[in-house]
């Protein structure tokens, strides 16, 4: 009798364990928090993936003002066209950059990234300081741009935007798709892979502005059913791409700059839930400043609404959106603090 009792009391410890392992894996599963809340000071907002590290194998100049890096590492996951990768410079900083290289190439990647003098110091950063031999932090890749199955695509790209083009068009004449690229900048000099677009012939139609102008987009406007149109280049190229399409909704758009935000800002509050504490939000400020008041080791790394780092939970209130990361089902249940903000007067954040 009493070994008997022992089973079953065995067997309803033991049951009670997988119970709580399945609770705290559906907890982990729901909340976009890492490490999980019992921390006083939450920490995370965007569950974790894991860092990868390359060596940078070459280094060469494609084009003016254009650093392209190849690098090598057999823990590189595969990848597919459209993908890119964050990557972290020596400072910390946090970037991002697309692919440019060929999928098949198991444990290469290559990046091309411009020399932006007027920029936030990112891409002088790896001008300067990303040489041969070097070791490089990484994320896995991500995509956000997928070439999608079609029977032809329209390709427009504006000066570096063809980096995550190149690969697509590789893509494509593999499927046997039909299609055209056309590839502006604003000289011949400023516009890298040249040699590489080459071997398509006269499906390229290369566009140097200072020589031929501004490119006529007014065939996207005459594309046989069914074409897809990707775009990669600067703001007004893919405003303009958007406005010339036929069908705006076939129009497939790869931005690393923040688009214009949607309207005005204005104050509002933010609870934050889990510490019992209410941030003002000035409409000057974004939503990740005023919380970092605080909360000051919320991350961040890009803010402008691309890498992720900031993603948090929302138990309450509509969000203003203004990221051009998260997909429709993230942005039912959380946030990116850095640039989205509240409709309302009010926000609870998971926090």
């Amino acid at each position: 009798m009493r070994r008997a009792l022992a089973v079953t009391t065995a067997t309803a410890v033991a049951g009670a364990a997988w119970a709580a392992r399945r609770a705290l894996n559906r907890r982990i599963g729901r909340s976009p928090l890492w490490p999980l809340p019992a921390l006083e000071v939450p920490v995370s907002g965007h569950s974790p993936r894991r860092a990868l590290r390359a060596l940078i194998v070459s280094r060469s100049q494609p084009a003016q003002d254009v650093l392209e890096l190849t690098l090598e590492s057999p823990e590189l996951p595969a990848w597919t066209p459209g993908a890119h990768v964050d990557v972290t410079l020596p400072s910390g900083l946090v970037r991002q950059y697309s692919l440019c290289g060929d999928p098949a190439d198991e444990g290469r990647y290559r990046l091309a990234i411009r020399l932006v003098e007027d920029g936030r110091g990112g891409s002088r950063e790896a001008h300067a300081q990303l040489v041969e031999g070097a070791e490089l932090e990484l994320r896995p890749p991500r995509n956000r741009f997928e070439l999608l199955p079609a029977p032809s695509y329209a390709f427009v790209a504006g000066g570096i935007g063809i980096t995550p083009i190149l690969p697509m068009l590789r893509a494509a004449t593999a499927a046997g798709a039909d299609w055209t690229l056309l590839y502006g900048g604003r000289s011949l000099d400023s516009m890298p892979f040249l040699d590489d677009l080459a071997a398509y012939g006269d499906r390229v139609t290369v566009h140097p502005e200072d020589e031929v102008g501004l490119p006529d987009l007014t065939p996207l406007a005459r594309v046989a059913p069914g074409t897809l149109v990707y775009c990669c280049g600067p703001e007004p190229l893919m405003r303009a791409v958007t406005e010339a399409a036929q069908h705006p909704a076939a129009v497939h758009l790869e931005r690393f700059a923040p688009s214009a935000a949607p309207g005005p800002a204005r104050a509002f509050t933010v609870e934050l839930r889990r510490s019992g504490r209410v941030v003002e939000v000035g409409a000057e400020e974004s939503t990740l400043a005023a919380v970092r008041r605080e909360l000051p080791a919320t991350p961040y790394s890009c803010e402008q609404g691309f890498c992720g780092t900031c993603q948090h939970r929302v138990l309450a209130g509509e969000v203003d959106h203004r990221d051009d990361l998260l997909t429709d089902q993230e942005r039912g249940e959380s946030m990116l603090l850095c640039v989205s903000r509240a409709k309302g007067d009010r926000l609870a954040l998971d926090l």
